[in-house]
């Protein structure tokens, strides 16, 4: 049987910077957060070093482990509550110098990549920074609510500090279905939110996009994004095409096969050149999607609850078939196999 090696978080990863949120919210809730961290092999050490990663799969198991823990089912919003700029890192520090609100959340999403990494895309902004967008994790479940919940609830807290403003939202859109709490939502965000919406987004209030913010400081807003640019730009160096092309397919994947032309303009270059580039690395753009999806394939077997037509949908397979046809070439076993010995695995582990 072939071994099955791993890329590097390949679902993504996320700065500790959000857990040391997240532990704030676990006493918030009037529950000490030690044994959490110590289960997912966390402490207040590790929380004190902001270049730590952990996997976007692991932080929304702990997710779910504090609401488990706290009882809280909109445990997100209590993040978002407590949620600051610094939070985000430099490139929170750098939104709130911002001139005005607008140029703020969009410097804030902007540079959102940062401290977190996400294989279904990145966060943006459209409309001079008055609509915000947060990527679709679709399918949902228990083990991923809160990640939206948690995303939105801060860049409205964001907007709320720089601005001193407590109705900054106009209006909140949820791409999943209500889970019964929409009083509560409506109630944090002070506006109407549509539950089972086709995009998770915030819609600024009338004025806030255009309002200086409480903290701009115009010299350190040019020099903190400055290195904001610096640093994004050093994320990608010495990536290779391939590199380029392997981080822009996990979300469109989703339900489909994409095309290298489509690829192709996402990169800002003509098909031809991007298959030249490809062959000049000695590979090809199929074998770059079948190395995505096979990476992609054992992180989600691995480290989500996902079922195998919902992974099959997500990595872009005519149907469950498909994709059980395709493990088979890669590992010489069977997804749910691997599945069920990988958890026995980790259960007899945690036993020891």
């Amino acid at each position: 049987m072939r071994s099955i090696s791993r890329r590097k978080n390949p679902l993504g990863d996320i700065s500790v910077l959000y857990i040391d949120v997240m532990a704030r919210a676990i006493r918030a809730e009037g529950t000490e957060p030690t044994d959490l961290l110590s289960r997912f092999g966390l402490d207040e050490r590790a929380l004190g070093q902001p270049e730590t990663r952990i996997s976007i799969p692991r932080f929304m198991r702990m997710g779910q482990a504090a609401i488990t823990l706290t009882g809280n089912p909109a445990f997100g919003l209590t993040m978002g509550q407590l949620s600051r700029p610094v939070d985000a890192g430099i490139a929170g520090l750098a939104a709130q110098c911002a001139p005005t609100a607008g140029e703020a959340i969009h410097t804030l999403i902007h540079f959102a990549p940062l401290t977190s990494r996400n294989s279904r895309g990145i966060p943006w902004t459209t409309d001079g920074g008055r609509d915000a967008y947060f990527y679709s994790i679709k399918p949902y479940n228990v083990f991923n609510f809160f990640v939206v919940d948690s995303v939105l609830a801060a860049w409205t807290q964001f907007l709320r500090i720089i601005t001193g403003q407590n109705r900054v939202i106009e209006r909140v859109t949820i791409e999943y279905p209500s889970q019964g709490q929409d009083a509560v939502f409506e109630q944090w965000f002070g506006c109407p939110v549509k539950f089972g919406a086709q995009r998770n987004s915030l819609r600024l209030a009338p004025g806030i996009r255009d309002m200086a913010s409480l903290q701009a400081q115009a010299a350190m807003f040019e020099k903190l994004s400055g290195e904001c640019q610096r640093d994004f730009l050093r994320i990608r160096a010495g990536w290779t095409t391939g590199d380029r092309v392997k981080d822009l397919l996990p979300p469109l994947l989703q339900g489909d096969t994409p095309t290298l032309a489509a690829v192709a303009g996402k990169l800002g270059v003509a098909p031809w050149t991007l298959q030249r580039q490809l062959t000049d690395e000695q590979t090809g753009f199929r074998e770059l999607v079948d190395e995505t999806r096979q990476e992609l394939a054992v992180e989600y077997i691995r480290e989500t609850r996902a079922s195998l037509s919902e992974i099959s949908w997500l990595l872009g397979f005519a149907n469950p078939a498909a994709f059980h046809k395709a493990w088979r070439r890669w590992f010489a076993t069977s997804p749910g196999e691997h599945r069920k010995r990988y958890l026995a695995e980790q259960d007899a582990k945690s036993i020891r």
